[in-house]
């Protein structure tokens, strides 16, 4: 299936924003092009792994080589504008590859995280109908070639696997970068245009299904720019990222945002804060962003290991609140500037606090990016005052363009506002606080769980009559999740029996109940509605300090 874009949702994305200077207009190719003619000797990539090989190190002039040959190897393999290419790959070199040989061919990248498993694969690589799938052999003891080729022989539209540290024909050395094809940057006729699909992401919602979030280069890439000036860095900077390029924060500032800038990108594929402080100090790392957890183990190694990363300067935290004291040690012990950020996969970075506002950064979770709107409206749509809790919604440059295949659950306004799903309030100064949600998620450690659709799972088991899942304080991860779980008459339903079942539906393990509370019935409200309120207060006293 050959992905485009509806010109009609393109068109209302751009209105105002282009003219304004929001979208540059510009792949992320014409940027690479640049920096390989200009800086060729410059690093471009850095790649740890944690297994104890040597770090793999490319110049942009090798980057850009390898990038020609691989986009030549998926031409010849198929694919081409409007294709998709599925990228199941931890924090490496050949992702890089992989993304960026995808825009040359004007084809669509469809990351995913590694902990995910042949559920969720299967169905994210059939819906897009992915022509090539690209997966390490084997990560943290998985083996994903083998489900890969499981997949395969399964889905009608995927053609071709690729795997990273494997020999052979579907290594990815031989299949990708052992060819003697080439598709080098074309200035005068890029395959991909700003206003083409870039990237597919999909998002955990509330419907059951994952949603295959659409996104330009103009959405990304503008937002990502913008993002990059409020933090004050260019091409000098050094990058770290640890956290998933699987993510749209992982892809948009780990892939995408130093190939713009022209900046060496240094990238650890095992989040391991002992080894990450080592790795940012030898390498002379300024920039790393991540989610809270992240930047809370980056404190507890660097004090534990008596390491303190020299040149690292600042650190962009999203995924859940700050404590103050995080902010406060980030400050004393590392002397790390924090900003936090508010996002989401639909419009990736819509609110960050400045850098050197550190109460605001434990207090809020910023206000809006230059191109971005927010607003706090009650059930009517009528804007709240300011310091009351409304729905907050979202507009501007980086607004998303639909997802794929399910047009109806588009619903963005006339006016461009997008329903975040999220609760906030709103100070005098335009900053907003989350405290909430709509919709019935929980984030654990920056991993957005799909609370709905492991419930509709845990109903098909045979002792659970009925099951509701909420969240629990984490001081480390945020949230993790509790089950609830009415057992059918005569039976018992404890945790490993769930975990077990879960594990043999192949979930990804970080989104498994970590406590199971069996209850005699579940509160509802009058309506019928399940108090998810009524057991998260019950939940709370789970809380993990």
């Amino acid at each position: 299936m050959t992905i485009t874009l509806d010109p009609k949702v393109v068109a209302e994305r751009g209105l105002g924003v282009r003219e304004a200077g929001f979208w540059p207009d510009r792949t992320v190719d014409a940027y690479l092009a640049e920096h390989i003619a200009r800086q060729p000797n410059r690093t471009a990539v850095v790649s740890y792994r944690a297994d104890g090989r040597a770090p793999c190190r490319f110049s942009y002039r090798e980057l850009g080589g390898m990038v020609d040959r691989a986009a030549g190897a998926l031409r010849e393999r198929g694919v081409g504008r409007g294709d998709v290419v599925s990228i199941q790959l931890p924090n490496c070199w050949e992702f890089v590859v992989v993304a960026l040989a995808c825009i040359r061919l004007g084809a669509a990248a469809n990351p995913m995280v590694p902990i995910l498993r042949e559920r969720e694969v299967r169905y994210m690589t059939g819906f897009c109908d992915a022509k090539v799938l690209v997966v390490p052999k084997v990560f943290r003891g998985f083996d994903h070639a083998a489900m890969a080729r499981t997949l395969r022989d399964s889905l009608p539209e995927l053609k071709h696997i690729v795997v990273i540290d494997e020999d052979g024909p579907e290594g990815f050395e031989q299949a990708l970068l052992g060819g003697t094809a080439t598709v080098p940057y074309d200035p005068a006729a890029p395959a991909l245009r700003p206003d083409d699909l870039l990237v597919l992401m999909y998002t955990s919602g509330t419907t059951g299904e994952p949603k295959g979030v659409m996104h330009t280069s103009n959405t990304v890439n503008g937002n990502v720019l913008v993002f990059s000036q409020g933090l004050g860095l260019n091409g000098d900077d050094t990058f770290f990222g640890a956290t998933p390029v699987g993510h749209m924060t992982g892809y948009g500032i780990f892939v995408l945002l130093p190939m713009m800038l022209g900046n060496t990108l240094v990238l650890q594929d095992i989040h391991d804060p002992h080894a990450g402080v080592r790795i940012m100090e030898v390498e002379g790392v300024t920039f790393s962003a991540g989610a809270t957890p992240f930047l809370a183990d980056l404190c507890d190694a660097a004090i534990s290991d008596q390491i303190r990363p020299s040149k690292l300067r600042t650190f962009y935290c999203a995924g859940a609140p700050i404590p103050p004291a995080l902010v406060q040690r980030a400050r004393t012990e590392l002397q790390l500037t924090v900003s936090s950020v508010w996002g989401m996969t639909e419009i990736i970075a819509g609110t960050m606090t400045e850098p050197g506002l550190a109460e605001r950064a434990w207090t809020t979770d910023g206000r809006a990016l230059p191109g971005m709107e927010v607003k706090v409206v009650d059930d009517g749509g009528r804007e709240m005052p300011r310091g009351e809790t409304g729905r907050l919604l979202v507009r501007g440059a980086s607004m998303f363009c639909g997802y794929l295949k399910r047009p109806e659950l588009y619903t963005v306004s006339p006016e461009g506002w997008f329903d975040s799903g999220d609760l906030a309030r709103m100070d005098e100064q335009g900053y907003i606080r989350i405290t909430g949600r709509t919709k019935e998620l929980l984030i654990r450690g920056g991993e957005n769980v799909p609370v709905i659709e492991i419930e509709n799972l845990l109903l098909q088991h045979p002792a659970i009559a009925a099951v509701t899942i909420v969240g629990f304080p984490d001081a480390r991860l945020g949230e993790r999740a509790c089950a609830f779980v009415v057992p059918r008459p005569g039976q018992t339903v404890d945790l490993p029996a769930i975990q077990a079942y879960l594990d043999k539906m192949k979930v990804a393990k970080p989104f498994w109940p970590e406590r199971v509370e069996t209850i005699a019935e579940l509160p509802h409200t009058a309506s019928g509605k399940v108090q998810r309120f009524v057991l998260k207060q019950l939940a709370a006293r789970f809380a993990i300090a």
